[in-house]
């Protein structure tokens, strides 16, 4: 029995020293502990300062890079052709030989035609010494005769001059037989070889030329903009910069050279036409790119980042920080936008900030963490 009790007793002493520690770490709620109140912290966010400053008015389109001269080399003259004198891809200059017809059978006609003129020289000077022989007989020779004589040289003279035509003809041809680069650019691929016979009645031709400095891009742009287009070509230069056709890399600055002399009214679209120097060989015949015509430049334009800018059911938004760190709505208009920043036209001032990052967690009236690194960006932009 003593032992039962004493058993008995020591389960009851550990049951209330585990009681007592178990209360002793429990969080203690006398009703909320001080110590455990505390402020909800805001959403954290990324905010950029609306900024005053020039804007450029943009028009956006796609275009096609082309020669600024394309050339297809063709023969002038028949015969086989008997060297190639250029590499494919090559840059060739105007007047470079580029292939070599057989030119003996024109160098013979030449050679002929030459031969005919000295003939016809050798017997103008005889008929010229005739005529003066019967000129000096005076009464004593017949009117016949002198007149004949004197019809005689004439003709001489004429055929001369045929003779003159006729070399010129051959020298021609001769010249013909070496095909040169009618302009300055980069060859393509050859479409004649060596030992083949050429027509110049053929429309193949030996290889194709393309004028690559300067170059061209032709773009198309919508005729509500043609107003805009045209006031800017009246301004004098007009700026165009050529982009890959994803838009994300500039290849080259141009200007606009061109616009076409009427709309195209099955798409409603004007064709454009930009000239770019392209020293550098950026820009490549074939080649699809993008567009960016400066039609017109803002001046002391109140912009924003894009990222600030929201849609919602009553159209566009932003969030601005208002006095306390608060989100307040802020309904916006806006006109274009160009490199990241839009143009806004009512709804936020010069100096406010938008909130350009975290959007998705804030409510109208919700207390905001401003981002450190951004908030001193935007008081640098704002002063």
């Amino acid at each position: 029995m003593a032992k039962g009790r004493i058993s008995g007793w020591m389960y009851f002493l550990a049951a209330v020293l585990v009681a007592g520690g178990v209360y002793a770490v429990w969080p203690k709620h006398p009703g909320g502990d001080k110590s455990a109140k505390g402020s909800t912290p805001g959403v954290p966010v990324t905010v950029a300062a609306v900024t005053k400053e020039d804007f450029p008015v943009y028009l956006v389109g796609l275009g096609t890079v082309q020669g600024f001269n394309t050339v297809t080399v063709r023969t002038r003259v028949d015969g086989q052709i008997n060297k190639i004198a250029f590499k494919e891809g090559q840059f060739v200059k105007e007047g470079d030989l580029i292939a070599q017809v057989d030119p003996r059978p024109f160098q013979a006609a030449l050679d002929q035609a030459n031969a005919k003129k000295t003939q016809d020289e050798a017997n103008l000077a005889n008929a010229q010494r005739d005529l003066a022989r019967s000129t000096k007989l005076g009464e004593f020779a017949t009117k016949q005769t002198v007149d004949t004589q004197t019809a005689n040289v004439e003709q001489l003279k004429a055929q001369i001059s045929a003779d003159q035509a006729a070399i010129f003809n051959a020298q021609t041809q001769l010249d013909y037989a070496s095909i040169r680069a009618p302009i300055s650019g980069v060859t393509g691929i050859r479409q004649v070889d060596v030992g083949n016979i050429v027509n110049a009645s053929t429309q193949t031709g030996i290889v194709t030329i393309a004028q690559v400095e300067p170059i061209s891009v032709i773009f198309t742009a919508p005729e509500a903009q043609l107003p805009d287009i045209a006031a800017a070509l009246r301004q004098g230069e007009t700026k165009v910069t050529a982009l890959t056709a994803d838009g994300r890399k500039v290849l080259s600055e141009g200007t606009l050279s061109l616009m076409n002399n009427q709309v195209d009214t099955t798409s409603g679209t004007i064709r454009l036409k930009a000239t770019f120097d392209n020293k550098d060989h950026a820009l490549w015949p074939g080649l699809s790119v993008s567009t960016r015509l400066l039609v017109n430049t803002l001046k002391d334009a109140v912009v924003i980042p894009d990222d600030a800018v929201q849609h919602g059911a009553d159209g566009l938004y932003v969030y601005a920080v208002a006095d306390g760190n608060k989100a307040e709505v802020r309904k916006i208009k806006v006109g274009p936008s160009t490199n990241g920043k839009t143009l806004v036209d009512q709804g936020i001032n010069v100096g406010e900030r938008v909130v350009t990052r975290g959007q998705y967690r804030v409510q109208p009236g919700a207390a905001l963490t401003v981002n450190a690194a951004s908030s001193d960006q935007a008081t640098a932009k704002a002063d």
